[in-house]
């Protein structure tokens, strides 16, 4: 597992690239301080309080792609649950403290991703608290 990248990924670059070439200046693997929960976002936009997950298919069990592990069952099942279940811990804590959280998974087009982020960073204050 040590070859798996927790930042920089080829999605996550790719994005980070589209939206700083459209203008836009973020912070990225900002950590967060939130109620004693640490929280890493792909990409923070500090001052509008938006964080982006881009989430790999495999480790955070997407519904077109993810897959139940055959080999060492018993430990990848509850790890990937876990996961799952971080995700969404740290989506409440980041709306609770007045964030709005956007989550794209690694198979989703380009194009489509920076539209998703350019609606949510475009529509100002409106209150978002999870875009897919």
């Amino acid at each position: 597992m040590q070859a798996n990248r927790r930042t920089n990924t080829k999605p996550e670059v790719a994005l980070r690239s589209a939206l700083h070439r459209l203008g836009y200046r973020y912070r990225k693997d900002l950590r967060l301080d939130l109620n004693g929960v640490k929280v890493r976002p792909d990409i923070v936009f500090t001052a509008r309080k938006i964080a982006i997950f881009v989430d790999g298919c495999f480790w955070h069990v997407c519904p077109q792609h993810g897959r139940q592990p055959t080999t060492n069952e018993w430990y990848w099942s509850p790890k990937l649950q876990r996961n799952m279940d971080r995700d969404q811990r740290v989506n409440a804590v980041l709306s609770e403290a007045g964030w709005q959280v956007v989550r794209l998974w690694e198979h989703e087009p380009l194009a489509s991703a920076v539209e998703t982020v350019v609606a949510v960073l475009n529509r100002g204050s409106e209150h978002v608290s999870d875009v897919i």
